[in-house]
Formats: structure tokens, sequence, C-alpha cells
């Protein structure tokens, strides 16, 4: 007796639109996203596709029409909700643009909530482009499954960041200078919870003091080795995932990429 099919297929092209969805909505897709699933996935009539509108969550839809031009799905199932993202804030100093798109894409596959770049004396870059980041944000979600995007917000200085500090937040500085083991300062102070890195050439004197003199701010060292400003943003934030977000109850993903 042959098996049964997956269902969803775990080769389904999966992709974020516009919603909210609901069961039964009907999705036009036209331009890149119709271009990649009618060209490069060559989807056709009656195969399904996974959405996720960043809002209800994640849904089987069915191929209606694969023009040309545009692409009609229909909503039939809803397979996952909107995930609930731990109150992780990566605030990563601006890097070069290669290196900042690392950052960015796997701040998402780690499972940060929002990514805020920060502006430093001794940053090489000083300004983003937030439609380019958002969009590598988006293609690092479908890849990893992910129901839920983070949020990308305008880059600030850093006087302007501390200045604004919420109260209820912690801020682990990784300070190339010293600090508290981070394991363990993670484990003391699981959220809602922040992490400031630094940039190419690392935070200058003045910049340190103010980081500390915020009531906020938990010192912590990332280990015996200088690291890059992204190796750093991405090796700490694991470590918090593991220690204090989501990794521990993570649930396997299925119908995508990871397993």
């Amino acid at each position: 007796m042959p098996a049964t099919p997956a269902w969803p297929p775990k080769s389904a092209p999966r992709l974020f639109v516009p919603g909210p969805l609901a069961l039964g909505a009907v999705v036009s897709l036209d331009g890149p996203q119709a271009h990649y699933l009618a060209r490069v996935m060559r989807v056709g009539a009656g195969e399904v596709v996974i959405l996720c509108d960043d809002t209800s969550g994640e849904w089987a839809a069915r191929v209606a029409s694969a023009g040309k031009r545009d692409v009609v799905l229909t909503a039939e199932e809803l397979l996952r909700p909107r995930e609930q993202v731990p109150d992780f804030t990566l605030c990563a100093a601006l890097l070069k643009k290669d290196r900042f798109d690392l950052v960015l894409e796997k701040a998402c596959e780690l499972g940060v909530r929002k990514i805020q770049p920060v502006l430093t004396r001794r940053c090489v870059a000083d300004k983003l482009n937030l439609e380019r980041a958002r969009n590598i944000l988006v293609e690092a979600a479908e890849q990893c499954a992910r129901t839920a995007l983070p949020e990308i917000a305008e880059p600030v200085k850093l006087e302007a960041l501390l200045k604004g500090w919420d109260a209820g937040r912690a801020l682990f500085f990784a300070d190339e200078t010293g600090g508290d083991p981070a394991a363990p300062a993670f484990s003391a102070h699981p959220g809602p919870a922040a992490l400031l890195t630094g940039p190419e050439g690392g935070f200058d004197d003045s910049e340190r003091d103010a980081v500390r003199a915020l009531s906020q701010t938990r010192r912590i060292t990332l280990g015996p080795r200088i690291l890059r400003g992204e190796t750093a943003a991405i090796a700490a934030t694991a470590l918090w995932m593991g220690l204090a977000g989501d990794w521990q109850n993570a649930e396997t993903v299925s119908n995508g990429a990871a397993t």
C-alpha cells in the first residue's frame, strides 16, 4: 500500500504575502513572486504553496492558476498560528553592507523580534536601505520557516538610543574591555532584553562610559578572542536564544527546510 503523501508537501514553496489571510481567501501575486513561482519553481494549477502573512500565521494555499504574469491561489488550511517571538532586540552597530546583510539574515533565523541598527563614532557605514533590509529579512524568514517577521528600525545614534531606553529592558553590552561571562548573565536576566554590539573599530571611551552609566546595562564578555562585529552579534544572539529564548521549547518544522 503506497504511503500517504505528506500534507502539505515538504517541497512546497514558501512566501510572505500581504494579509490578513483567512480560509478561502484568494491571493493574486504578480511581479517577482509570480516569476519565482511560475518560472523558477514551475508550479501549476492544483499545486500547493505555503503562504504567511505576519498576522494570522502560516497557510496551505492551492494554486488556482499560474500565468505568465500572475499566480492566483486560494488559502485552504491554517497550518500554524503566528509564532510567539521572544522579547529580544538586537542593537547592532551598523557595519559594511555585506557584513550587516549577514547580521540581518542570521538574526532573523535565530528568532530576534526587533533589529535596531545603531550609529556610533567608529561606524564605517552611516546609512541603511530599509527596503533592501526588509527584503533580506523576508527571504530569511521564508527560508527558515518563521511565521513572524522581525521588525527593522531606522538607524539611530547611540546617544539617542540610550536617552530613550526602556526602563524595564536589560541591555547586554558586549564590552571588548571585559564584563561578566555572557551565559550566566543571560540566564539571570531572560527578558525583556536587548544586546548591544559594536562596529568594526569598537566603541570609543566616551561611548563606553555612556553605555555603562545606564542603570539597565549588563556588561558581558564574549570570550577570550576579539570578534568581528557580525560575529559578536550572531554568536551572542544564538547564546541568548539557547539560554533564555525559545530554543528549549522549539517545535520541529515539518513542512519547510528546517527540521
